[in-house]
């Protein structure tokens, strides 16, 4: 229970910092803020839920999701590299990684996320659409490995 706790505590904190705006972020991001729908899905399952990615500055942004399904409940915070695709009108590619930390049936996980991935700011429209490769490294209670899995986003920026 001790464990759950500060677990909790570390992911409602980082959340807390996500949603901090700084002003350095309105100048060349794609936008400052979005909320939204994250699916992560491939072997292993499909999981739901909200989340939300700020950029800190122009290239550097942070997220956090709270995800559910198959019993199981998924709290992540993940810091990406996003790089605008030149002449490409909205599209950028990101690479990042994070911690998650999973509870379900009695038992607390913790795992790493690396991602890569590409995300569409519709111009002119308060939209964005995301696409990633997320394979996951469970770390523990027992170390496991999937490559074929899988994030797709759809954001309200603001």
């Amino acid at each position: 229970m001790m464990k759950q706790f500060l677990f909790l505590s570390i992911f409602l904190m980082l959340l807390g910092a996500l949603t901090i705006k700084t002003a350095s972020a309105q100048s060349g991001a794609p936008y400052n803020t979005g909320f939204g729908l994250f699916l992560d899905l491939g072997n292993g399952g499909t999981y739901v839920g909200p989340h939300v990615k700020h950029f800190f500055t122009e290239n550097n942004a942070g997220q956090a999701m709270v995800l559910f399904g198959n019993d199981i409940t998924i709290l992540g915070v993940e810091y990406s590299y996003n790089k605008q695709v030149p002449n490409a009108g909205g599209l950028m590619w990101n690479v990042g990684i994070g911690p998650q930390v999973l509870f379900g049936d009695g038992d607390t996980g913790f795992a790493f996320r690396p991602q890569a991935g590409l995300e569409f700011k519709v111009p002119q429209a308060p939209l964005s659409v995301g696409f990633d490769w997320r394979p996951y490294w469970i770390v523990s209670p027992d170390s496991e490995f999937e490559a074929g899995r899988f994030g797709l986003t759809f954001k309200y920026t603001l």
